[in-house]
């Protein structure tokens, strides 16, 4: 009874924690685009793009055209996906709402000069990455275009990233017809959208890549015990057998995150100085602890 209190609380924690990260990493989003790119005239893509082509054009503020979307789109979304993946969503779209509401507009000219559109889309495409890889790190999601990437992968064959590609173009151009065909719109909008999709690589990647350990040491046993209990990681025990000397020696796997490697590095050197040990980056690790492993 008390494990299963305490699986619970920690569980609980564990969620509380991703949804604290998720409005960070919106307010970082949404900051984006009311520091950077709505007051130089950039259009980006998603849900929030649409509502930017609306301000330019109407000035109806982007809260209300991206909560309307949404609400349609989350309609949809829990009736063909399922409420599950609608739950974070919606929190998502709330937050995000809210944030679109009382963050105020920065006056162009701000934080970079009122000409220098150029720096304004690669600030706001960088600042927008990072709250969105946060956001996708803590398993949240902004709504917008993820709902219909989400809603055609369940009938059609298409990726997710496909999809997304499409709709953020397709978003994109339509600056065109309100810049009175200018193209320099779009290619600012195309700009802040790659900006945007490499740095949430970056941030994904950077957090959940992985290192592969192998460790030789007569201590094994000491060793393999503290990274199985201080860094949290399962550990393999090898058999194997020195060809010089020919003895046999026993040998420790280990995978774990790169930003758990000093901690393992520190464990090695205080139960054996002379241990010998090769670290080498692992390209996708799969399994409990790690990445879910994705058909599409």
């Amino acid at each position: 009874m008390f494990n299963k209190i305490k699986s619970a609380y920690v569980k609980a924690t564990l969620n509380s924690k991703e949804f604290v990260f998720i409005a960070f990493g919106l307010f970082l989003y949404a900051s984006a685009w009311k520091a950077f790119l709505l007051p130089h005239q950039i259009t980006g893509g998603g849900v929030t793009g649409i509502g930017a082509l609306l301000y330019y054009a109407t000035k109806l503020p982007v809260s209300v055209t991206f909560f309307s979307i949404n609400a349609v789109l989350l309609l949809i979304a829990i009736r063909t996906i399922g409420v599950k993946f609608s739950l974070r969503t919606i929190y998502g779209v709330g937050i995000l709402t809210l944030f679109f509401s009382i963050l105020p507009q920065a006056p162009v000219g701000t934080f970079v000069g009122k000409e220098e559109n150029f720096m304004a889309c690669v600030l706001g495409g960088l600042l927008s990455g990072v709250g969105i890889g946060i956001v996708f790190l803590n398993n949240g999601s902004s709504g917008g275009t993820d709902i219909i990437a989400k809603v055609v992968n369940k009938y059609r064959n298409v990726t997710l990233g496909r999809i997304l590609l499409y709709c953020d173009v397709l978003i994109i151009s339509s600056s065109y017809f309100l810049d009175f065909g200018s193209i320099e719109g779009i290619v600012y909008g195309l700009t802040a959208m790659a900006i945007t999709t490499l740095t949430v690589d970056m941030v994904i990647n950077g957090v959940r890549q992985s290192v592969q350990f192998f460790i030789f040491s007569k201590n094994y046993e000491l060793i393999a015990s503290k990274i199985n209990t201080e860094v949290n990681r399962g550990v393999t025990i090898l058999d194997g057998t020195g060809w010089y000397s020919k003895e046999p020696v026993k040998v420790i796997t280990v995978i774990a995150r790169k930003n758990e490697s000093i901690r393992i590095f520190k464990i090695v050197k205080d139960c054996d100085p002379n241990a010998f040990v090769s670290q080498s980056s692992a390209i996708g690790v799969y399994g409990e602890g790690f990445d879910v492993i994705k058909s599409k």
